[in-house]
This record gives C-alpha cells, structure tokens and sequence, in this order.
C-alpha cells in the first residue's frame, strides 16, 4: 500500500514538473498582438461603420471585432498614401520627422522602431505583406513581404530565411537589393494569409509573446479579385453617394480652379469629368458613352470590384480568428484591424485616396482585446496614426518614448472617455502636388470633431530636376502645374 502510494505521489510530482518546464501559453503574461492591415480599406466599405454599403453586408467577420470590442469613431491619417502613412505607424512621428513625405520614402532597420521596441519588451516580432518602405523590414525576427506594391496574382515575396531564388529588385531610385525571393501560386490574400498562419503555426516561440502584423495587399487598385468571388454582388445595384452626382458645395478654387476653369484637370473622376483620368478608362467602360450613363457603369463596375477584394480580405480574417480560437489564444491576444488610409468611392466623383476629405483621411479602426475592451463599445476620441505605435507599446507593458509624437490611447480603449488634455485636433499634410495623373493639388490642414480647415497651397514642395516629377518611378506627375491656393473651410 505504501509503495504504491509512493509511486503515484512520485508521479504526480514527475507530471507537475514537467508541466512546468514545457512551453505553455502564459495568460498573466504581456498580451499576443495581431495588427491586421489592408490596402485601402475605407471606412464607408463596413458594415459596421455604417454607411451606405452597409446593408451590403461587406465584413461580417471584421466587424466581429467591432461587436466584442471596440470600434473608433476618430481615427485618421496625418498624410492619406500609403508609405508616409505606414511609416508614421512604425515610427509614431509624422512625415516632416520621420522624413517620408511621399511614395519615395522609406525606414531603414534603425527607423523600425514599433519592432524594435516590442522586442526590448520581449516580443518575437513578424512581418507578413505588403509593407512597401523600401528597405527591407530587418527590425522584425522575420519576415516576408511584397517588393513594393506586388501582385495580386502568383506574387514574388522576399523573406528574412534566406529561402528561395536570388534575385536583384530595384526598390527606389539608386536603391538596389540583392533578396531571397520565392513565388507564390495563387491569389495575394490568401497567400499572405497562408505564410502568417505558417509563421503562427511552426515559427513562433510559445514561451514568447508574440507580435504580427499582416499586411494584405487588397483592396489596392486596380481591385483584381480572386475567382472565386466573381458572382459577389454581380446582380446588386450598389448605393450610390448623393455627392456623386451634385458637388457644387465641395471645394474651392483650390481644387476647382477659378470659375471651375480645372474641374476637369484636378481630382480624378468617375465619369468622364475629368479628361485625364477617371474610372471609366480603368474599368474599360466604352468612351463613347456620354455621362450619366458612363459614369453609373464606371461606378458600378468600380465598386463591384473593390468589395470583391474586400470579400476575400474579410474571409481570410476569419482564417485567422479560426486559429486564434482553435489554440485558446482568443483571451490573451490583442487583434487590430485598420487600414493604411481611407479612399473614396465616388464620394464628390472622386477616386483614390490623398484628400484630406473625410472619405480619404478617416482610418478604420476595430480592436478586440477583452481582457481590457468592453464588447461592443465605441469612441469618438481624435486619434491618428501616429498614436498606434505608442498605444501598442502600453498593451506591451512599456512606456511611449520620447522621440515618439504620438500618443497611447490605451486608457481609451479601457473607458471609452477621453483623458484629461487628450487633443482635439489632428494634423494633416499631402506633399505630392499633382502627381500620377490623380491631381491632387498640396495641401495641409487641421481638423477638430466640428471643423476642419485646409490650405490648398498649389505648390510642390520641392524643386524638380528633369522634365517629369518620377514618383515611385512614374513619370506620369504634373508637380510642375502650379494650382491656385485658396482656404477650404468645412
């Protein structure tokens, strides 16, 4: 009898002992961060933001987080293109700091700093997607991202393991990198989807918290979807913005030109507006159709698309919800869905993104964490990208450093109030005048949760060589057609 009581005590302790020393997920500890970002994923393409495509019903597994968490209200970008905004989420420090202005920008590893801080916390860092900052993302313990805007379809990824094929890619004007590079079958969302759950599946540290961001390449333009989403939406009639078709309260001569003399040069269109660019050419819409009728098929076609992309995005979500779920990470894991910027979907017969209209610089932006966040809350709170790497620090258990500009909003998502002296107005700044046919005049501005004031300056910020401003290696800019200033006031 005593033996055997022996025995089964020594067990016990052999069992509880090993228990001890295996790598197990550690709930007292600093929580998992999931930042989820897509490519122009606006606002007004969710349904739980409410707006007109709601009861299309785009994101029914994003906006899960909306319902077991938070959803933000405020959040914009300080410069709507996509590298000086995903710089300033790296760096928490606007673009005349960090020194990204525009789509030649980029951060070296030292720059990094959102990864670089995570990992003094402790974190195993990843990078998987679109990421678009010329440099590669060394700061991070791995990683393994599009060169530059990529494919949609059967993309090139460059990774951190020295893995595939050496290949030399131009990344920038005088900035040629030697990569290891391997090709990819199949749609870009789920492929960069695969490679983040093979990271969460056979790479991360169990005895780590984790931090990921992925980075989707969707919904950028020109919107090519995968096939399994061709009959989505194919026999809608998609909602239509009222501004489409009356804008005569939108602008200034800033962006009209005196007595609309540049109505059809500045602000790429729907229809056929604007001579230079507009959707109908990129939908291959028949020119010799007059408008309304051109500008109706070019809307439609235009959006069917768009949330096609964002189909496959929101599915893909799920995969990853599906993970998190299945592992028992749902508690202690910090999941961020956002976009680089906003985008405009017809509103004030515009396209594209740039603006520091509300369609393009409003952010979305959904957390569930529900340790912290009350299911279902919102903020209204002014909060801009800046902000993000200060408050993903905190989650962290760190302190925001002082080279940071932004702000943690963490005692936001814990309260849904705003501190005392939290800031009520947010800083906004478009550098690249007139580029890549698009023809967004310069302009910077302020906006506060009643107004918002912008200076069309008219101007590049810079002095040009050459005949033709290459941005991002296209020649196609005007930045040397002045445009008139003017204030704008909302």
């Amino acid at each position: 009898m005593n033996f055997q009581l022996t025995t089964k005590l020594l067990l016990f302790f052999v069992l509880l002992l090993a228990a001890c020393n295996s790598p197990k997920e550690d709930a007292d500890r600093p929580p998992n961060i999931i930042y989820i970002m897509a490519d122009d994923h606006t606002t007004q393409g969710f349904g739980a933001y409410g707006s007109r495509l709601a009861s299309l019903d785009p994101t029914p597994n994003i906006d899960r987080l909306a319902k077991e968490g938070m959803l933000l209200e405020n959040v914009f970008c300080t410069n709507s293109i996509c590298t000086p905004s995903r710089a300033s989420i790296m760096t928490g420090q606007y673009g005349h700091v960090n020194g990204v202005h525009d789509l030649s920008g980029f951060l070296k590893k030292e720059n990094q700093h959102l990864a670089l801080e995570l990992k003094e916390l402790g974190y195993q860092t990843a990078m998987v997607g679109k990421w678009h900052l010329k440099y590669a993302p060394d700061a991070f313990d791995y990683y393994n991202v599009l060169p530059g805007q990529g494919l949609y379809f059967d993309p090139v990824l460059y990774n951190s393991e020295g893995i595939g094929e050496k290949k030399e890619i131009k990344f920038n004007e005088g900035l040629n990198r030697e990569v290891s590079a391997q090709t990819y079958e199949g749609h870009s969302s789920d492929v960069i989807t695969d490679i983040a759950l093979n990271w969460l599946k056979t790479k991360r540290k169990k005895d780590q918290p984790f931090f990921l961001m992925h980075h989707f390449k969707a919904p950028h333009d020109f919107f090519e979807f995968a096939p399994r989403y061709t009959d989505y939406l194919e026999d809608v009639e998609i909602p239509e913005p009222a501004s489409l078709w009356y804008n005569a309260n939108n602008g200034s001569i800033g962006t009209r030109g005196v007595n609309d003399a540049l109505t059809d040069t500045i602000g790429s269109s729907i229809g056929h507006r604007n001579i230079i660019r507009n959707m109908g050419m990129h939908m291959k819409i028949d020119p010799n159709i007059p408008d309304p009728e051109y500008k109706k098929l070019a809307y439609q076609e235009y959006l069917k698309r768009y949330l096609r992309c964002v189909k496959g995005v929101d599915d893909n979500v799920k995969r990853i919800f599906d993970y998190l779920k299945a592992e028992g990470l749902e508690d202690n894991t910090v999941v961020i869905y956002t976009g680089d910027q906003g985008f405009m979907l017809g509103e004030h017969d515009y396209i594209d993104k740039r603006w520091m209209y509300e369609e393009s610089m409003r952010m979305p932006f959904l957390i569930r964490y529900p340790k912290l966040i009350k299911a279902g809350s919102r903020a209204d709170a002014i909060i801009n990208n800046t902000d993000f790497a200060p408050t993903m620090i905190e989650l962290a258990g760190g302190k925001t450093p002082d080279y940071m500009q932004g702000s943690s909003f963490k005692s936001i998502l814990e309260t849904a109030e705003e501190p005392e002296g939290w800031q009520q107005e947010t800083y906004y700044r478009y550098w690249m005048h007139m580029a890549h046919k698009h023809n967004n005049p310069a302009h910077f501005g302020i906006r506060t949760k009643k107004y918002k004031l912008i200076f069309f300056y008219g101007r590049d910020y810079k002095e040009r060589t050459g005949k033709a401003q290459k941005w991002a290696n296209n020649p196609a800019s005007m930045s040397s057609f002045e445009t008139p200033a003017s204030l704008g006031v909302l």
